[in-house]
């Protein structure tokens, strides 16, 4: 669900089609269009764009309400140890079954939830430790909770695991029927299969792209399949989980050091001015203080070895690690957002790599007007992007919008290498980070993001040399220490590229005093003696020279000695739950990770005496646990990290140490995924009277109008989606004539049913039209297009792909033109894949239809 894998990852999907073919894995997809993937499915289920909630929540009440769930001892075992089943949650929590589809919690104005009401109930905080604290983690220590109430037995009505069945009891075939507009036996199918095909013997994934992300529910939509399969016993073990495709250069690790504009590299929070983060003490404190029980414990370590790493030297204990003068953010400063700031004239330059938010951006007319507020614009890429050259051709400015003589932005455009061209890495699908080769030198003036970034670093410092101004500080003691050695650049003419193997040294983190690497993460220092870019990668250069993300020896099934999957090199998270509560292997055939209790622990005992017990992976995979931790081993109550988890609890990221069906914090849009309809939809919301999501992000400004629910001049689903022979707003494809001659103009795919009442004929052209904007394409009329009846109500759909722009090869309208600026609250993500339109024959502006 959410992918088209064989279009969009078509390397990758080589694997399910191998576990089809060779072992008689069964392949379902489901998806409102019939695709490329669908074609190699076993099954194919079509469901309405922005239904995939209450898909999936019906999914989870079959799976309780299932003779085989409640009578497989597996199931409960595996749910009462390894995820919150069991734990009580607070007594003023109320459900949106109490509340007509909102939880507990919202505001007066129904914009906000405060979480208090979501908590668990706990147990008596421990006794705080006597003294004054002398350190970061002495401060935590005197924050930890009491430990969570349970019941194993689940039978108390406030455990988690009866909220969740009282949550979607509603949630029957018959509503999916009705919202999804699939038909009930399709849905029967998938969920008996998935349910069959889960178990001690079996194990079953869930695959997911951006067809997940980019909704108003994006989290809540992951979120939801992470808890069906957490019930199914499908995380931690091999075979299972909830995979994220993560298809283009370095997507992954672009999150992970932190393009984020509310994250630091490895998942640090940003400092926020809107929040007591006036000290480091009080920063650590607020964020780390609810998840110190768990891996989270060693927060004061992994924050202060980044500051290190940013300011070296300069950041002492005396002055908290320079944090004083690190950035802290000040509101959701995300591409949105920092889009309207811009069109309000608050921001004065942007500088754009990698990137073309004149045709990539939602709202695409709104952001190219934005783009004339400017004074200064840079752009680096390969070819002149619509982005660059928005000021002398754009729509706007062949329409009379836009006067280029009268636009103020300066743009410079700078001319960047090709990945070939450069050294560096990739992380990509299943965290895995991949070491690529320099193959050529980029043509004349083109130089690498690396070369830009590192050189106008070294522009930037001396110019703060001298200034006493404090918020020249960062800038003038940021280390930048990069330079090349001779053998790395002897074979090429560019010889002031920066050493990707520094850099790379530095987010693996080393020691400050002699500068040699660190091994991995748990040596980490919170006192200074240890710097480290991001965390989770470390031990990725565990000794000088060894590179790890260059290691190519490939096996039959995990390959650890192929790359390096951060963290530690474990490429299936929380594997501790591949084996029982008391440590053995759910069955022989699935057998990953497990307790033996005769190998060396390396440990001895008070006396010297060799401890013996600990986990092991015959297969080479790095075990995602303290080693040494026993099975029956119970957690500290006044403890931080490892030392307040159990050896049950495999959740090591969470402060209980369980895989979360109901999430107490961490969502401000509630702790159970619901469904709501997308922001523009055709229909009331037939599961509640909360119509959609009440905290989306929306941005009611000039220029982005939304249409109204069951808007009639918009009555048509619009979903936006990638091809194989195109790569996002196209930069790296239409400009190829190859690649422009297989997919040359925009096409859009209507429904035979749709096609007969607009009166539309294949191969002719059409408009689609939005509050937005309009953009014209050529009418694809095909059977992989079908209408849903949803509530009794016949709902039609239509499919663009979004590649295409003015420039280069292959040209078509920006489809961005028809989206609007609204997104998920949790990370700001656009709602792309869903929103309504209308649909006529003929060209924009009434042209003929076969013109």
């Amino acid at each position: 669900m959410g992918s088209n894998m064989a279009e969009c990852h078509p390397v990758a999907f080589r694997w399910p089609l191998q576990a089809k073919t060779g072992h008689g894995a069964v392949l379902m997809h489901v998806d409102p269009r019939f695709t490329r993937t669908s074609a190699l499915c076993d099954v194919h289920v079509a469901i309405r764009a922005g239904s995939d909630i209450a898909f999936l929540g019906g999914l989870i009440r079959h799976v309780l309400g299932s003779e085989r769930w409640n009578k497989d001892p597996f199931f409960r075992e595996y749910a009462v140890n390894f995820t919150n089943a069991a734990t009580l949650v607070s007594p003023d929590y109320k459900d949106t079954e109490d509340l007509d589809g909102v939880f507990s919690g919202l505001s007066p104005d129904g914009k906000k939830y405060d979480n208090a009401s979501w908590a668990y109930q706990r147990e008596k905080p421990p006794a705080p430790p006597a003294g004054k604290p002398a350190t970061l983690s002495d401060l935590l220590l005197r924050k930890v909770p009491g430990r969570p109430k349970t019941d194993p037995s689940l039978s108390n009505p406030r455990c988690v695991l009866q909220v969740v069945r009282r949550h979607y009891a509603r949630y029957t075939p018959e509503m999916v029927e009705r919202v999804c507009g699939c038909s009930k036996e399709g849905f029967l199918q998938v969920a008996n299969t998935l349910l069959e095909n889960s178990g001690r013997e079996k194990t079953s994934n869930i695959t997911y792209a951006v067809g997940w992300t980019q909704h108003t529910v994006g989290v809540q939509i992951i979120r939801t399949a992470a808890m069906l399969q957490a019930l199914l016993g499908n995380i931690g073990r091999p075979g299972g989980g909830v995979l994220a495709l993560r298809g283009h250069a370095t997507i992954q690790g672009s999150t992970d050091i932190a393009t984020l504009y509310h994250s630091l590299p490895g998942y640090l929070n940003m400092p926020d001015a809107r929040k007591a983060h006036d000290t480091l003490k009080e920063f650590v404190v607020m964020e780390a203080a609810p998840v110190a029980t768990s891996f989270w414990g060693n927060y004061p370590k992994f924050a202060v070895s980044y500051l290190k790493a940013q300011f070296g030297e300069a950041a002492t204990e005396a002055n908290d690690y320079g944090y004083d003068y690190h950035p802290k953010i000040t509101g959701d400063h995300s591409h949105m957002p920092m889009f309207i700031a811009i069109a309000e004239g608050k921001i004065k330059g942007l500088l754009v790599m990698g990137q073309n938010p004149a045709v990539g951006g939602q709202n695409a007319r709104y952001q190219r007007k934005a783009l004339a507020k400017l004074d200064w614009l840079v752009v680096r890429d390969f070819f002149e992007t619509e982005t660059a050259a928005f000021w002398r051709n754009s729509p706007e400015v062949r329409s009379g919008e836009l006067v280029p003589k009268d636009i103020k932005t300066e743009v410079f455009f700078l001319p960047a290498a090709a990945l070939p061209e450069m050294e560096g890495t990739f992380t990509n699908t299943q965290r895995l980070v991949q070491a690529h080769d320099k193959a050529v030198d980029p043509p004349d003036e083109a130089r690498s993001d690396t070369w830009f970034t590192y050189h106008l670093g070294k522009l930037l410092k001396p110019m703060y040399k001298d200034t006493a101004d404090p918020r020249g500080w960062a800038i003038r003691n940021l280390t930048w220490e990069y330079e090349p050695e001779p053998r790395e650049v002897a074979a090429w003419r560019v010889k002031d590229e920066p050493s990707a193997y520094k850099i790379l040294k530095e987010i693996n983190g080393y020691t400050v005093a002699d500068g040699k690497p660190l091994p991995t993460f748990a040596a980490l220092k919170e006192d200074g003696s240890t710097a480290c870019g991001a965390w989770i990668y470390g031990g990725i250069i565990p000794e000088e020279g060894k590179n790890r993300a260059a290691s190519r020896k490939g096996d039959a099934w995990i390959s650890p000695g192929w790359g390096f999957a951060w963290p530690g090199n474990r490429h299936i998270m929380y594997n501790r739950a591949s084996a029982d509560a008391g440590g053995r292997p759910w069955s022989e055939r699935k057998k990953l990770v497990y307790w033996d209790p005769n190998a060396d622990s390396g440990t001895k005992d008070p006396k010297g005496n060799p401890v013996p017990g600990k986990w092991v992976a015959p297969s080479g995979e790095g075990i995602d646990f303290q080693v040494t931790k026993p099975p029956a081993f119970r957690g500290k109550d006044l403890a931080l990290g490892f030392d307040g988890l159990s050896g049950n609890d495999a959740f090591i990221m969470r402060g209980d140490g369980k895989a979360w069906l109901f999430a107490p914090s961490g969502l401000v849009d509630g702790p159970l995924p619901t469904h709501y309809e997308p922001y523009e939809s055709p229909v009331r919301n037939p599961l509640y009277a909360q119509q959609s999501n009440p905290v989306a992000k929306v941005w009611k400004v000039e220029g982005n109008p939304y249409h109204k629910t069951a808007d009639p001049q918009f009555p048509i689903v619009l979903s936006t989606y990638r091809l194989t022979e195109h790569h996002l707003s196209g930069t790296m494809s239409r400009w190829l004539p190859w690649l422009a001659e297989l997919m040359p103009e925009l096409f859009c795919e209507i429904s035979p049913e749709l096609a007969g009442e607009k009166g539309i004929r294949n191969g002719e052209y059409v408009t689609i039209r939005t509050a937005r904007g309009e953009v014209q394409a050529r009418a694809l009329v095909t059977r992989r297009m079908r209408p849903f009846r949803v509530d009794g109500k016949v709902v039609h759909q239509v499919g663009l792909p979004w590649h295409w722009g003015w420039q280069g090869s292959a040209h078509g309208d920006v489809v961005n033109n028809l989206t609007p600026l609204v997104g998920d609250p949790n990370v700001s993500i656009h709602e792309g894949k869903v929103l309504t339109c209308d649909i006529k024959a003929g060209k924009r502006g009434g042209g003929a239809q076969h013109a």
